[in-house]
This record gives C-alpha cells, sequence and structure tokens, in this order.
C-alpha cells in the first residue's frame, strides 16, 4: 500500500444504517440478523477506491436479506445491514483493525493482528473477494472511529435492543445470524455432494444441540445437503451474543451462493423464490418450535 493519505469526510446524518421488519409485535422468541447483505457506499467512499461498485459487492452475501425479509410478515423479527460490508465488516469486532491501514494509527494502541486483520477482512476490509486492494493509500484512524460511531454501534445497539426486548417478552432468545458463502468453499469435502447449507453453533457452543438438529432436518426434508460448522462454525456475533446462562442462543446459517444466483453477474437466478420459500418456511417451523423447546 502507497504512503497516499486517504481523506474523506461523510455525513452521516444522511445514512439509514439498517433496516427492520417484524419488529413491532414480535410473536415468536428469535431474531434473524443479515449483517453483509448492505449494498449502500457512502459517495465520499466510492470516490477514494479505484474498484467498481460491482467489485466491491463481491464481499457482500448476495440478496441474503431479500431470502429472509418474508419472515417480517411472520411475525419474526428481521435485522437487516443496509451499509455495505466492503465498508464496514458489523460482524467482526471493532478492535479488529489492521494497524498497517492508517498513517495515524495512535502510539498507545494494541494492534489486534488476527488472521482476518491479516488476511484483509478484518473490521475494514483492505482487499475485494478478487484480492484487489479497496484503496490507494493509507486511511485515517480518527474516520473509521467515526464508521464505527455512526454504522457500526448504531446497528449493534439496535440488535442488542431487539435480544433483550425478546427476552423480556419470552424469557428467552435464540438469534439466527444469516450469511451466504462462495461456491467453491462448497466443494471443500473431498467425495462429498457440495453444501447447500452449513449451521454454525460453535460446535454445540452456542445453543442446545436439538437446535442445531431441528434446523438441519427442516432444511434437509427440502432436499438440500447441511453441513454443521463445517466450513463455517460461526463469527462474531455467534460468539459475541451468546449467553446460556441468559437464555440467549446464537446459530448462524450459511447458504451456498450459487443455489439462488450468479456470483459473477450478481443477479438472482431461476431457483431465488424457491430458495427463499424454504429458507423461509424452515426458519418459520423453526420459530413454532422454539415455544415447546
Amino acid at each position: 500500500m502507497s504512503e497516499k493519505h486517504c481523506d474523506f469526510n461523510i455525513d452521516y446524518k444522511q445514512i439509514s444504517v439498517y433496516q427492520e421488519g417484524g419488529t413491532a409485535n414480535t410473536q415468536y422468541p428469535v431474531v434473524v440478523t443479515v449483517p453483509h447483505a448492505g449494498r449502500y457506499f457512502p459517495e465520499e467512499f466510492l470516490k477514494s477506491t479505484s474498484l467498481t461498485e460491482k467489485q466491491l459487492r463481491g464481499n457482500e452475501d448476495l440478496f441474503v436479506d431479500e431470502l429472509v425479509n418474508p419472515l417480517a410478515k411472520c411475525g419474526i423479527a428481521v435485522l437487516s445491514m443496509n451499509v455495505a460490508r466492503a465498508f464496514i465488516d458489523v460482524n467482526r469486532d471493532k478492535i479488529e483493525l489492521d494497524s498497517k491501514m492508517f498513517y495515524d494509527y495512535p502510539e498507545d494502541k494494541i494492534a489486534i493482528e488476527n488472521n482476518r486483520c491479516r488476511f484483509g477482512l478484518g473490521l475494514i476490509h483492505r482487499i475485494n473477494v478478487e484480492n484487489l486492494p479497496i484503496y490507494d493509500g493509507l486511511l485515517s484512524y480518527r474516520e473509521v472511529q467515526e464508521r464505527i460511531k455512526n454504522i457500526y454501534d448504531v446497528y449493534h445497539h439496535r440488535l442488542q435492543q431487539l435480544i433483550a426486548k425478546c427476552v423480556k417478552k419470552f424469557g428467552f432468545c435464540c438469534v439466527l445470524d444469516c450469511h451466504s458463502m462462495p461456491s467453491k468453499i462448497c466443494r471443500i469435502i473431498p467425495d462429498s455432494p457440495h453444501i447447500d447449507f452449513c449451521l454454525g453453533d460453535l460446535f454445540s457452543q452456542s445453543c442446545p444441540p436439538e437446535y442445531t438438529v431441528f434446523m438441519q432436518n427442516s432444511l434437509a426434508a427440502c432436499g438440500y445437503n447441511v453441513t454443521t460448522n463445517v466450513p463455517y462454525s460461526g463469527a462474531f456475533t455467534t460468539f459475541n451474543y451468546c449467553q446460556p446462562r441468559k437464555k440467549i442462543y446464537t446459530l448462524q446459517i450459511e447458504v451456498n451462493r450459487e443455489i439462488y444466483a450468479d456470483e459473477s453477474s450478481l443477479n438472482k437466478n431461476d431457483n431465488f423464490q424457491q430458495v427463499s420459500n424454504d429458507m423461509t418456511s424452515s426458519i418459520q417451523s423453526f420459530a413454532k418450535k422454539m415455544l415447546d423447546f
């Protein structure tokens, strides 16, 4: 990365951070989250990168918000991020910052150099899905703190509110964190059918095993190949919001993009509606079953 400074200021008052549905009168102890399907890029950010919007959108979870939006009409709370993942990734800890991306990183702050940061996919993505650099220079640490304050914190504050509301009404809550995975990742197990869905429960740590089994059986009954914890066992939301002692549970749901969309053109394919129907019916059945667990 060059020593050029990428400085820009954003009017965050103009940004709608998230969209929500089914939250006014929730009927089930479930909150569905979609942190990576946002498609909004601040204009100032776009002017600072040489990549096109299509290249940047390769980092997003394509149309996952639209896959699960019908759940809101069923009385299930749905919270979806509007802002693009390539701008800020709300499924990361806010301290997952690559210090080498900044020209003014505070000398007294400890850098969290975990794998995601090293691979360029920390809180602030350094690269896109094609391994192309998003920025052609160094960022301002102060500007990124504004992103955190005005987008990251706003999203997580609302998620915390919805979980608390759910616990107050039902005595417990399960957060279903919905994502999509690249098709190439879904062929990693030799001599095995490609993966359609992967359920991540931190290897049975984030929710009771019967939750995962019920969801797996429900999706499998629709004809899908469903794995658990491979290739994804859960990320920040799954780990951070899981509090079994407070009866707050989490389960990550990953869907293979190839089964509902064209990954090259970023368009829905002919199976989109069927996948949406199957996914929402499985989640609705899960939500109803939650009242019996």
